[in-house]
């Protein structure tokens, strides 16, 4: 009798390598979704262990795996609110033509999909800076919200100043977690990328102490942990960068 069972597709040599490296592998399972603007989704889950495996640390990432043309695609997003001791968490997508975005349009309580726990990592710095220099977009809104609820309990009194850049007018209503003492300077996404990068450089001025941290696409995001790196004073060991989408893909 033949096996009409459907079959997940090949995740090809990242999965392969994913797994060399003993990269662990869950199942999240969707139990609600929420459309906080016309181009941002927010989806929660259950972690299929994740949550009691790992500990929790700001910025906490997980890739998932989306299908398209017959083949998996694997994307990093941020774990939001999570929550250890119910082993639950939402993550956030900002909407694009992709397949990520597709399915997170599509999603329903009860819809699973497959996640891999590998490559995460970041810690409050010690000693404790005594500010903090923050450059990211829609995509990186969920873990700039971490790092600054992160803030709000280990340095309550250390203000952060964030660069936060945007394409849609409702992205300016996206749930920034900014504390009273943060300054948030909002930059529209312009030639490229390139108004954020001018608004952190005219911007630039001694910072010695202060710590930064930026994830923008991949040009922006050289370019401005070079100023902070540089013009602000803060070394190679004073800036956390990472790059999460490349200005010609979708950052869905």
């Amino acid at each position: 009798m033949a096996d009409t069972r459907q079959k997940s597709p090949s995740r090809g040599w990242q999965g392969a390598v994913l797994k060399l490296l003993r990269a662990d592998d869950y199942e999240f399972t969707v139990t609600g979704s929420e459309k906080v603007t016309d181009h941002y989704l927010r989806i929660a889950f259950t972690g299929g262990g994740l949550l009691r495996d790992r500990p929790v640390h700001p910025t906490m990432w997980v890739r998932l795996w989306f299908e398209s043309d017959g083949k998996a695609h694997q994307r990093g997003y941020t774990l939001a609110d999570p929550d250890a001791a119910a082993d639950t968490f939402a993550i956030e997508f900002a909407i694009h033509d992709g397949a990520a975005a597709r399915w997170a349009q599509s999603a329903k309580p009860g819809d699973t999909i497959g996640a891999t726990f590998m490559g995460s990592k970041f810690a409050i710095p010690e000693p404790a800076p005594t500010g903090w220099l923050v450059a990211g977009d829609p995509a990186a809104l969920p873990a700039i919200n971490s790092l600054l609820d992160a803030l709000t309990v280990s340095s309550p009194g250390v203000p952060a100043t964030v660069w936060f850049e945007y394409t849609h007018d409702d992205d300016r209503d996206l749930p920034l977690h900014a504390r009273e003492i943060d300054t948030i300077h909002w930059i529209r996404r312009e030639r490229d990328g390139a108004a954020l990068v001018d608004a952190v450089r005219s911007a630039a001025h001694a910072a010695t102490g202060h710590f930064g941290w930026v994830a923008l696409d991949t040009v922006s995001t050289r370019a401005v942990a070079e100023l902070f790196r540089t013009d602000f004073g803060l070394g190679k060991k004073g800036v956390k960068a990472q790059a999460y989408w490349r200005p010609d893909a979708d950052p869905s």
